[in-house]
């Protein structure tokens, strides 16, 4: 009884390893772009925040005219003005949706959030360094506040990214064992009922050799689609690499963080300088920002004329 009942298990996991295996392809390739996409987002803003840092620094004001510049001011003003921008000018694209604040993508993989919260960490750790020649370890602050980062540190705010990542990982070879364990599964129930063969029984010999050719045909099918898994997975893990696009995005905070220091001259704090406040319009932030510089250009212009 426990023989049948053991053979019937193998037979049944047999029959649906190669559905099982393809369910768990699927989620595996949904959750590896997940995270990629997650991580690309984060590594586009560091590329917006990259080319304005460059477009200051390449900029009349900041070769000319600008004198005693704080670190903390600089990248403050160039940080929020990225985040402003860019959700203002992906805001305004949609601007036809009903819900054109957030898009279903920031919903979703919370891009905006978690952009929010890269600005206000990175800000929080400047302010506390100290001014040198030496140029500060702005490596470890921009690793230490992605890694404390809710948004970027989870799939969907929900999934932790390094433990599904681990997983995503060893996947190809998980299919290509168990393609393997079924295979073996296979030719053991054959094998098994070979054993009930009657050789006097010619045409119930050819029968029980009929189906054993069947169920090892069948159980060798196991082990090709765990390798046809196994390569295709493979492919879109090398394809979707999101450690790769990690790299890129701590490369370009810090080297665009080391343009700001090597401009600055001190590192000094206002008083009464804004927090910055992830929560606000950028439509409206941007065009304050547009007033303020307005009436500052035409201080300038009054002054000079007096």
């Amino acid at each position: 009884m426990e023989n049948i009942t053991l053979q019937n298990l193998t037979k049944w996991f047999i029959a649906y390893l190669p559905y099982a295996l393809s369910a768990v392809f699927i989620a595996a390739a949904f959750f590896r772009w997940a995270i990629y996409y997650t991580v690309r987002r984060h590594e586009w803003f560091a590329r917006e925040f990259e080319k304005r840092v460059h477009r200051y620094i390449d900029s009349d004001v900041a070769n000319k005219t600008a004198k005693d510049v704080s670190f903390y001011v600089l990248s403050k003003k160039l940080l929020e003005k990225t985040y402003y921008e860019v959700f203002a000018s992906r805001d305004r694209k949609h601007h036809d949706n009903m819900d054109h604040v957030m898009s279903s993508h920031d919903r979703l993989f919370l891009v905006k959030q978690g952009c929010a919260w890269l600005v206000k960490d990175i800000l929080k750790q400047l302010k506390h360094l100290k001014w040198s020649k030496e140029t500060p370890k702005l490596m470890h602050i921009t690793k230490a506040t992605i890694h404390h980062n809710p948004c970027f540190n989870k799939v969907f705010g929900v999934l932790p990214m390094s433990g599904l990542n681990d997983i995503l990982s060893i996947l190809p070879g998980l299919f290509i064992v168990a393609g393997i364990l079924g295979t073996f599964l296979g030719i053991k129930g054959g094998i098994m009922e070979l054993g009930s063969m009657d050789l006097q029984d010619i045409d119930g010999t050819r029968t029980v050799m009929n189906n054993f050719l069947q169920e090892i045909a069948f159980a060798m099918s196991a082990s090709i689609v765990g390798i046809m898994f196994s390569l295709s997975l493979h492919l879109i893990n090398t394809s979707w690499s999101p450690e790769r696009v990690y790299v890129s995005l701590i490369d370009r905070m810090e080297s665009s963080m080391d343009l700001l220091w090597y401009r600055s001259d001190n590192n000094f704090l206002p008083s009464e300088i804004e927090k910055f406040d992830e929560n606000r319009d950028p439509v409206e932030a941007l065009a304050e920002e547009s007033i303020n510089i307005e009436i500052l250009k035409s201080q300038k212009q009054m002054s000079k004329a007096g």
